[in-house]
């Protein structure tokens, strides 16, 4: 049996190997050492290094090699015992105190139930992961300081102020959620860094709108393009938004109504429905035309068979070659203004038509019509304008009819 050393010897030992018995021993050099535990697991000899000398003392080396010695003696082997348990170590610490990309991925993943095609279009994540995960993403969600955000937001904070606010809102969640799951993180930090941003007075710029007088010229030097034409056409007529036409199928519109699914209608999952639209007699036109040439999609892509819409990018080079100011979102403010100037129905019908909210939640409980025979009328009204069959002096104010 080894006989076991002393610290004394150990002090004054030179360089080299001191063993202590039972498989510890010291590999010295000069006034340092290393303390190492050898041992036999399944026939095999493994060394195990437990820690530095004068750090470590003799009798802190030797408990150490008796705590894996009996995991060994337990059937473990010792060094694979101890991996496991810094790996479980540093999964837990990553648990309680995530990184800020890890808690982001974290939060999207307890809200995506929440968000339209659970959040695989990427849009919350987007202010976060082009601004501020690329700079603080790697830091410890607990150690993000009021300042570091601060400069984090402050280049795009007058630049892109809508985008700024985003990525501070997203922010703000992200903190929220970690607190409340136990993380050691502040809310305050965000506060107090928008106070480090001071003051910003964002001016709303709307979308660029066709006055409605000339709908019926932009409409007609449209009809003989192509499918991104078509779309803008389908748009004019229908007044649905960019992303709710760019997706139609013709499975959505057997007759003279389109229902557009509530998932490419504005809105949060779980608050918004589906939304009826009355076809007037040019939209199936439209609709007929596009039959014609595509089998599901009305407005499909370029690429065959890729089962993609046209884009919106695609759209905007329509208006573009055209040199027409006005965007395609605006042209539901063209049909809202001619609206007001020609009274030609009232306000619920117009809101109705462009898919607004009207009244307050008790209102809506109890006014339940969409109003589909009314909007009916108005959407024909609106059609027969746009394609020149109508005149603006012509236009019947319908809302004594209503």
């Amino acid at each position: 049996m080894t006989k076991q050393i002393t610290a004394i010897q150990i002090k004054n030992a030179g360089d080299g190997k001191l063993s202590d018995g039972r498989g510890l021993f010291m590999l010295k050099k000069g006034e340092s050492g290393r303390w190492v535990y050898r041992y036999q697991f399944q026939t095999r000899r493994r060394d195990m290094g437990l820690g530095s000398y004068p750090d470590m003392s003799l009798a802190a080396a030797r408990k150490e090699r008796d705590r894996w010695s009996a995991v060994a003696a337990a059937g473990s082997d010792p060094i694979d015992t101890r991996q496991a348990e810094r790996e479980a170590t540093t999964a837990k610490a990553n648990l309680d105190d995530p990184t800020f990309e890890e808690a982001a991925q974290r939060v999207l993943k307890l809200i995506k139930a929440t968000l339209k095609d659970d959040g695989k279009a990427g849009r919350w994540l987007s202010p976060l992961a082009g601004h501020v995960i690329p700079k603080i993403g790697r830091r410890k969600i607990s150690a993000i300081k009021p300042i570091e955000l601060a400069n984090v937001i402050r280049p795009i904070w007058h630049t892109k102020h809508p985008t700024a606010i985003k990525a501070v809102n997203r922010t703000r969640i992200v903190f929220q959620r970690c607190r409340r799951m136990g993380i050691d993180c502040h809310e305050e930090t965000i506060e107090i860094a928008l106070q480090h941003l001071g003051e910003h007075v964002h001016q709303a710029v709307p979308f660029a709108a066709t006055e409605w007088q000339r709908i019926p010229e932009v409409y007609a030097q449209l009809e003989n393009g192509g499918t991104g034409a078509k779309a803008l056409q389908f748009m004019i007529l229908t007044l649905v938004r960019s992303g709710g036409c760019r997706g139609a199928r013709f499975d959505e519109m057997p007759d003279d109504v389109w229902t557009v699914p509530a998932a490419r209608m504005k809105g949060r999952k779980g608050k918004t429905a589906d939304f009826r639209v009355p076809l007037s007699d040019e939209a199936m036109r439209i609709r007929d035309q596009m039959a014609e040439i595509n089998d599901e999609l009305v407005f499909a892509g370029m690429r065959k068979g890729s089962g993609n819409g046209i884009t919106d990018v695609a759209i905007e080079k329509v208006l573009n070659r055209m040199k027409e100011p006005g965007r395609p979102h605006g042209f539901r403010t063209s049909f809202r203004t001619w609206v007001q100037d020609t009274d030609a129905t009232s306000y619920d019908v117009a809101e109705t038509i462009l898919a607004h909210t009207i009244g307050n939640t008790v209102e809506r409980t109890y006014a339940r019509s969409d109003m589909l025979e009314k909007r009916r009328v108005v959407m024909q009204l609106w059609a027969d304008f746009v394609t020149g069959h109508g005149s603006i002096g012509n236009v019947v104010p319908i809302r004594s009819a209503e």
